[in-house]
């Protein structure tokens, strides 16, 4: 499966077709692509919904037994089957021996959080003392705009991009009229080129350089939510802090998606949330990261028990003794119950390693991308097909796995259409179906039955819509 070297992903699809002495839109390239799949037996680590268990599913349209095609762990990722095992643990432990689990066991309650930080490590590229994993992502952000935001007269900006996820959009409005500052004035937000769905890099960094001196803090995120773009992290960072701007990232949709080096890449700060790709559930703990250059320059604006050292806790005399870096920002005591699924992710994705993951995923996605334009390219409108735009990046170096797809008929007819056929995907407005086949449990026959079911969807779309 792996590419030749400077192969693209079209061109290993077509190397494997020639070999096969069939078309690349064969069914044998697909079957051909898992059987080279050195990753391929994680999918038996996690739990596949059955088309029968989907709300919206026509039974008249599927086989009620065969596995859904779920591409969407950019939006909830699946469960790992380990879950369940981890979680009695804990139920077990507290009912046999009740407050005794703080101290005792595999996940001792009161360092559970700091058992799994190492894993961690690889998916974000930062040591254990940067990492920490507590409360939920917006919250993380508020703790870590109330330290790392300091306004003044002439440096009061924070920069993001255009159409942020609105929890961002909302943390940064709050935390400007916190420090009673314009939204107007003090909001900058950058636009794509008329016409053009993403940013282009050389734009963000003449903004950049053109108004850094009155940027306090850059906040973008890692990978954009609705258009699927992986923005150049280590350019904005080093254009950001050559202005004497401090840089973060809300990497929710590119933590476990791509290869991320935030300790390399001088990183200020970050944040994610963890149910998406890292498959924790709904809610899961979410993760900060703070460079380790700020370890005694930056502290908590707000600090609780849990950030102060371990060896004098329990003492109890009120003295604050801070953990210095990231783990000083914890507040509470870590919720057993949601470390627990995360734990049994992280152990999958150790085994996996990013660097492989994020190998397939570029097939994976590349792959599906081709078989998209093969059939509903620009091209093809002569055939009175409906047409379909990706809106995402093509180069592979700005996306992850998450393509964001257009259409010349009715978004929702084709929604609906899809969701009938056991395909789990997700639209987002205005206009986008985000399609996310992830490389942990999706596979390249998938990808080639979702392509059928695409085009039975689109097909009952176009008749929808025309007896309207």
């Amino acid at each position: 499966m792996e590419p030749l070297p400077f192969e693209t992903p079209a061109d290993t699809v077509q190397r494997v077709a020639s070999k096969l002495r069939c078309h690349p839109t064969d069914e044998r390239v697909a079957l051909r692509l898992d059987e080279e799949d050195k990753l391929r037996h994680f999918r038996e680590y996690f739990y596949i919904p059955k088309m029968q268990d989907l709300p919206p599913i026509d039974l008249s349209l599927v086989n009620k037994d065969e596995d859904a095609i779920y591409f969407s762990g950019n939006s909830l990722g699946l469960q790992p089957k380990t879950v369940k095992t981890y979680l009695e643990e804990e139920l077990q432990k507290w009912a046999k021996m009740g407050g005794y689990g703080h101290n005792i066991g595999k996940r001792p309650w009161i360092t559970a959080d700091e058992v799994i930080t190492g894993l961690m490590t690889d998916i974000v590229g930062a040591n254990e003392k940067e990492i920490v994993l507590m409360n939920g992502l917006t919250v993380n952000l508020h703790l870590l705009l109330l330290s790392f935001f300091k306004p003044t007269p002439k440096r009061h900006k924070i920069l993001l991009e255009a159409k942020a996820f609105p929890s961002d959009h909302y943390a940064i409005e709050s935390q400007l009229q916190l420090h009673r500052l314009s939204i107007d004035k003090s909001m900058r937000i950058i636009e794509p080129r008329e016409g053009e769905e993403t940013l282009r890099t050389e734009d963000i960094l003449e903004v950049i350089e053109k108004e850094g001196d009155s940027i306090a803090v850059i906040l973008f995120s890692g990978l954009h939510f609705y258009t699927g773009q992986f923005f150049n992290i280590p350019a904005i960072t080093k254009a950001g802090q050559a202005k004497g701007c401090l840089v973060g990232f809300d990497l929710a949709h590119a933590v476990g998606n791509v290869e991320l080096h935030l300790h390399d890449w001088g990183v200020d700060f970050a944040c994610w949330c963890s149910y998406k790709y890292l498959n924790s559930g709904a809610g899961g703990i979410a993760g900060v990261f703070v460079h380790e250059k700020h370890t005694h320059t930056i502290k908590p604006a707000l600090v609780g028990w849990f950030g102060h050292e371990l060896s004098t806790r329990f003492k109890m005399d009120n003295n604050l003794q801070l953990i210095p870096g990231a783990h000083g920002f914890r507040i509470s005591n870590p919720p057993i119950f949601l470390v627990c699924p995360l734990q049994a992710s992280l152990e999958i994705f150790n085994k996996a390693t990013m660097k492989a993951l994020r190998r397939k995923s570029i097939l994976l996605t590349g792959y599906l991308e081709y078989m998209i334009k093969h059939y509903y390219g620009k091209d093809k409108a002569e055939t009175k097909k409906p047409v379909v735009n990706i809106i995402t990046p093509s180069n592979i170096e700005d996306r992850g796995c998450q393509l964001t797809l257009s259409f010349s008929v009715p978004i929702t007819y084709v929604f609906q259409e899809l969701e009938k056929r056991g395909v789990v995907c997700d639209k987002r407005e205005p206009n986008g179906i985000r399609v996310a086949p992830v490389p942990l449990y999706n596979s390249f026959h998938e990808v080639y039955k979702f392509i059928n079911l695409f085009n039975a969807a689109l097909d009952a779309s176009k008749e929808k819509s025309s007896s309207v």
